[in-house]
């Protein structure tokens, strides 16, 4: 084994705090210095990854206290690949943001970079750390980072866009306090492992509200309904990278402790009904918006609402094939997505109200950010053989053999849904005639470089699905193994 899985908290946060310092030596290190971690980050996770994948998850005990005394990190075939999903897409981000506004100066570049570093080490945080109160600690951090990152350009409606979402996420943080003081009360230890083994001496009223306040929290930072309200207009007003950020790292942190805590800390029968009836309502009211919006970017965070609906539906299933389904809608959605906000904010990129009208005949003048905006549009809403086709299958063929007919209605209606308004987007863009008072900007060579490749993980995916679906099945493996972790969070010596 190369590395150790505090790395990934260490190195990000040291970098956070040393980006300013070195700013003041040479001004470009601010830019450079994010990109050197994060390299070094993504071959780390790849490491990790085969190595975990021989054998078995990596538990790391800090400062020699063993659970559930101390605190520990778990890098396993679930949590190691939303990692290394992170870490790659925390690059690409990156990358993309090089340069994307040229008349940035040192000190927003220093601000935006530095949070974007503490914005992938909560992130990546919440999904390595292996008790409770850490996880409120990383979601504090993500937080924080993400209020001030949507806030960043002043000449819009972003600090409206900030507050809303910072008085969500403080009632988020409360409401996590609230839940992991009741556990404690009544179990004595806030290690994950721990919890879940002792779970059933508490008594099932206070299971009862522990979970309510657990998800609710939760909730917020997932986009779930109806504790979404703060996604639109964060999406809309953040930098157009950071929007990816949001939907492929952020989103993906707190998919996965909501999951984390429901499928190895709980053992209520009803949680994961509980999951199938909120996703459902979530993907529903989401595409349904969607279809409605004149803007770009607020039919796009719909449009990823309603996507970690139908995660939140795969996961309810609580079957191994319906698991599978969920982390292959996750992988899908954290490439496509992103690929989208990328591709859609040079698509608008002069435009102060980005509305979809505005890309009317863009086509002709951004051929490549063109076609990869319509390459992402074809693959999020399922059309074959791209990745998205892939995961919607999956999610069919495990409701199939679970008889849940319902869901299954539910995806193909939606999915008709999605088709209707990414179309209408596809359309203008091709076949409408451009307005001469609306100017283009051709992308960076960076961010060019950034979209390319995720474009090809869309295309490699779609006709090669095998390339991830051995790590999926591992991880969804791990997921299911509830005995399995506990076993080896609590067996260390």
């Amino acid at each position: 084994m190369v590395g150790t899985p505090v790395l990934f908290v260490a190195i990000p946060l040291l970098a956070a705090f040393l980006i300013p310092l070195f700013g003041m030596i040479w001004k470009e290190s601010v830019r450079v210095i994010p990109g050197i971690v994060l390299a070094y980050l993504l071959v780390l996770a790849i490491n990790l990854m085969n190595y975990v994948m021989v054998n078995g998850p990596i538990v790391e005990v800090i400062a020699g206290w063993a659970p559930p005394l101390g605190i520990n990190l778990v890098f396993s075939a679930f949590s190691g690949f939303l990692v290394t999903l992170m870490v790659f897409l925390g690059l690409i981000v990156w990358m993309y943001s090089y340069r994307f506004k040229r008349n940035v100066d040192f000190e927003p570049a220093k601000k935006y970079f530095l949070l974007l570093m503490m914005l992938i080490t909560g992130s990546v945080g919440m999904v390595l750390t292996g008790d409770i109160f850490n996880l409120f600690v990383f979601i504090e951090i993500t937080s924080i980072s993400a209020y001030a990152l949507t806030a960043f350009y002043t000449g819009r409606d972003s600090a409206e866009a900030s507050f809303k979402y910072l008085m969500l996420g403080s009632l988020a943080s409360a409401f996590l306090l609230i839940a992991i003081m009741i556990i404690y009360s009544q179990l004595g230890t806030l290690n994950m492992a721990d919890i879940g083994s002792k779970m059933h001496l508490m008594k099932p009223a206070y299971k009862i509200m522990a979970i309510i306040f657990l998800f609710t929290a939760l909730g917020i930072e997932a986009e779930i309904f109806p504790l979404n309200g703060w996604a639109p207009d964060a999406y809309a007003e953040a930098p157009g990278p950071v929007g990816a950020a949001f939907a492929g790292i952020v989103v993906k942190a707190a998919i996965y402790a909501s999951i984390r805590i429901i499928y190895t800390l709980f053992d209520l029968s009803g949680a994961y009904d509980l999951l199938i009836v909120i996703g459902m309502i979530t993907l529903i009211v989401a595409e349904t918006a969607a279809i409605r919006q004149e803007k770009l970017k607020r039919m796009l965070a719909y449009s990823s609402i309603g996507q970690m609906g139908l995660v939140m539906v795969a996961f309810g299933m609580g079957t191994e094939e319906g698991v599978f389904a969920a982390l292959f809608l996750m992988f899908n959605h954290a490439i496509i997505k992103s690929l989208l906000f990328l591709s859609g904010s040079y698509l608008v990129y002069n435009s102060k109200d980005k509305l979809i009208k505005e890309v009317n005949g863009i086509g002709k003048f951004l051929p490549i950010t063109s076609f990869l905006f319509v390459l992402g549009s074809f693959a999020i809403v399922g059309l074959p053989p791209f990745a998205g086709f892939w995961s919607k299958l999956s999610v069919l063929t495990a409701a199939a053999d679970s008889n849940m007919l319902l869901i299954i209605a539910l995806v193909l209606i939606v999915s008709i849904i999605e088709v209707v308004y990414y179309m209408r987007v596809v359309n203008r863009i091709y076949f409408f005639k451009k307005d001469e008072s609306v100017s283009t900007q051709r992308p960076t060579l960076n961010a060019l470089i950034a979209m390319i490749t995720l474009g090809a993980i869309v295309l490699i995916v779609g006709f090669y699905p095998d390339a991830v679906t051995g790590f999926l099945h591992r991880a969804s493996a791990d997921l299911m193994d509830k005995a399995g972790y506990i076993n080896d969070v609590l067996t260390l010596n």
